[in-house]
């Protein structure tokens, strides 16, 4: 496949805005058609790892992004009773990874992408299809309500239940669900301090982290039939299932209102997909390899597609060797995660915890192995910033 000119991108998302920036930096054509009547996405905030903020460095963002987004600092985990099981240490993580993680909301990473687009790149409103997958030779089809575009490389970042996925490898079953859902909240939480933590019960956990401006992220998940929902309001749900769990757990349930808190259910690709691309269209993020959210890396991987997929434009065959591999190995690790976060076994939970404590007392640094070549990864093409100014919180 030669170097394409003209891209389209269906989804606007993380990924997809991403991959257009990306791509428009090297100089393709590029439009970007997401359905929802604009931007705004349906969500609440990001953890970013070093390993996408240097995705973002491609893209000429990364430093933006840090500028913009908390810097998480020390914290760590803890059991329902607050009791810490084990502490994080936000410089040595960042020493070790070549940067800090991060946290902002997703409408202000959302924004920061798109304002590096040439004005008219983003069509709102506009559901799109594959009509064509296309191949050498012949170019791929989108179809719209407003007719068809031809593009050289099709970019379907639609999201977990992908329609394009759909269209290119209708054999494969789709996104599954997980057996647990999620619950998430961004409020403001005035003169209440505490430190980052996330919290695992039985069947359940939750986490509490604190935004740059002042807001607070908290988010919980726990095991539940697909598709149930709280015969009142979510927050009444959330209050019955954490109200008696520790600071700031309560304090933030009760400032949250109904109307604040999101609820989800949780889906992931289960067998991988055969590649990542056919034709003239590549799949990224979720569309790709949807995968739990228990090692925050969902955004991140969409994120590291983008800057893969526009280094290797020309070659799709060469975009799926290098990330399939890599995606497939954290959604699994994800997997796994998932089901030691959730436990519902006394004596197992009692076990995992009397571990990690251990651990974390005689060995800190051991429990940063898990991220170990996930938040190192390094894109395939400079410029790209791997060392930062002050690698500590901030």
């Amino acid at each position: 496949m030669a170097q394409p000119k003209r891209a389209v991108v269906i989804g606007g998302g993380i990924g997809g805005l991403t991959a257009a920036a990306a791509l428009h930096r090297r100089g393709l054509e590029v439009t970007v058609l997401e359905r929802a009547p604009s931007l705004e996405p349906v969500g609440a905030a990001i953890s970013l790892a070093p390993n996408s903020l240097r995705a973002l460095d491609v893209i000429g963002l990364g430093e933006e992004i840090r500028d913009l987004a908390a810097w998480q600092g020390d914290g760590g985990l803890r059991a329902p009773s607050g009791r810490w099981l084990s502490r994080t240490d936000a410089a040595a993580a960042a020493e070790r990874f070549g940067g800090p993680l991060v946290l902002l909301h997703r409408a202000t990473l959302i924004t920061s992408l798109a304002a590096g687009l040439p004005p008219g790149t983003v069509r709102t409103g506009v559901g799109a299809t594959v009509a064509d997958p296309g191949a050498d030779g012949r170019p791929a089809r989108v179809s719209t309500p407003d007719g068809e575009l031809e593009a050289d490389l099709v970019v379907a970042a639609d999201g977990i239940h992908s329609a394009v996925r759909r269209a290119l490898f209708p054999d494969h079953p789709g996104a599954v669900y997980c057996g647990f859902t999620t619950w998430r909240v961004v409020i403001p939480l005035p003169g209440v301090e505490f430190a980052s933590h996330e919290t695992w019960g039985r069947g359940r956990l939750w986490g509490s982290h604190p935004l740059k401006d002042g807001r607070v992220y908290a988010y919980a998940a726990a095991l539940a039939p697909a598709g149930e929902r709280a015969p009142d309001d979510e927050r009444a749900e959330l209050l019955r299932r954490y109200g008696d769990w520790h600071h700031p757990v309560p304090a933030i349930l009760e400032a949250a209102r109904p109307e604040d808190v999101l609820r989800h259910d949780v889906h992931h690709i289960a067998p991988p997909l055969p590649a990542f691309h056919r034709g003239r269209v590549a799949l990224v993020g979720d569309a790709a390899h949807a995968m739990p959210p228990m090692l925050g890396q969902g955004g991140n991987q969409a994120i590291e597609d983008a800057i893969v997929l526009a280094h290797h434009a020309g070659d799709l065959t060469a975009y799926s060797a290098a990330r399939q591999p890599r995606a497939t190995a954290i959604a699994r690790q994800s997997v796994r995660t998932a089901r030691l976060d959730l436990m519902t076994n006394r004596a197992g939970i009692a076990v995992r915890d009397a571990l990690i404590a251990a651990v974390s007392k005689a060995a800190p640094g051991l429990l940063l192995r898990g991220f170990a070549g996930i938040a190192d990864w390094r894109p395939p093409q400079p410029p790209y910033a791997s060392v930062v100014s002050r690698p500590g919180p901030r």
